[in-house]
């Protein structure tokens, strides 16, 4: 029944990232690193050293889908910031993974939880690549 479970939640990200505009991606990935983070962190404290690793590798690889989708041109120092702090997430899960350290997953998904925070909080209106384009040039 588990693995049934596991399947209709698969299709349904499928399903939500097929249809999704770039904003909602992102949503998707950060929602989907949340996850990822949180299994780790059972795994580990159930003792399972083989789903840990997998799952810790998955939210590295969300996170390098993160990373792809930065747009350094449009975003400026924010997208260097992010980038940076992406990468320091990477690490601290690598650190995670090699000495089971429950408090680096937290520390990851706090940061996440802050980084989709401000994400969520983006109007609407300045949701495109176009407005965002638009709202940078007025800014400048």
């Amino acid at each position: 029944m588990h693995r049934g479970v596991n399947q209709y939640q698969q299709v349904g990200s499928y399903s939500s990232a097929a249809y999704a505009d770039p904003y909602r991606l992102v949503q998707l990935l950060m929602d989907g690193l949340l996850d990822r983070v949180a299994q780790a962190r059972g795994a580990m404290e159930r003792g399972e050293v083989a789903a840990k690793g997998e799952l810790i590798s998955k939210s590295i690889s969300i996170l390098d889908g993160l990373r792809s989708g930065l747009d350094h041109e449009t975003g400026g120092r924010i997208a260097g910031n992010l980038e940076e702090l992406y990468s320091y997430m990477q690490r601290r899960l690598v650190e995670a993974n090699m000495q089971n350290e429950v408090e680096y997953l937290d520390e990851v998904a706090s940061l996440m939880r802050e980084i989709k925070s401000a994400w969520d909080a983006i109007p609407p209106e300045l949701r495109t690549r176009e407005a965002a384009q638009a709202a940078a040039a007025q800014g400048q």
